[in-house]
């Protein structure tokens, strides 16, 4: 029976493979980008943020394998869409006044995230710097 179930959930994962969604990995040209406050805040940014935050991201190996590649895509997708460095008055609507909120509270970085990417975590001192440039940047 043990046997039986490998089986079938190795095709089942062999076969999801071929699903489109989630292979198309697009990083489309910077268009314009927010006079941040200071080179460090963007450095900091973009280490922290970028990778959904912007037209930078980085794609890592199992962004090629279904299902984390759907799961991957979606949160580039989503996170583009809602705030985008990379887009900056050029996109339909930006949260970026929220940027601070979502830090400071630790709803962003969200924790899977931090978890494959652990240069991702700030220090003490660096979340503090990050949050004052972003507060400068974008607004309350």
């Amino acid at each position: 029976m043990k046997t039986k179930i490998l089986i079938i959930s190795l095709i089942l994962l062999v076969a999801i493979q071929f699903v489109p969604y989630g292979k198309n990995h697009v990083n489309p040209q910077v268009i314009a980008e927010p006079q941040w406050d200071s080179p460090e805040t963007r450095t900091l940014f973009m280490r922290t943020c970028g990778d959904c935050h912007s037209y930078e991201t980085k794609w890592p190996w199992y962004s090629s394998v279904a299902p984390a590649s759907w799961l991957v895509t979606s949160d580039v997708n989503e996170g583009r869409q809602n705030f985008n460095v990379s887009a900056w008055n050029h996109q339909e609507r930006n949260k970026g006044n929220e940027a601070a909120y979502e830090l400071r509270e630790g709803k962003m970085p969200p924790l899977p995230y931090l978890s494959a990417h652990p240069e991702a975590r700030l220090g003490e001192q660096e979340k503090a710097a990050l949050l004052s440039g972003i507060s400068s940047t974008f607004g309350h």
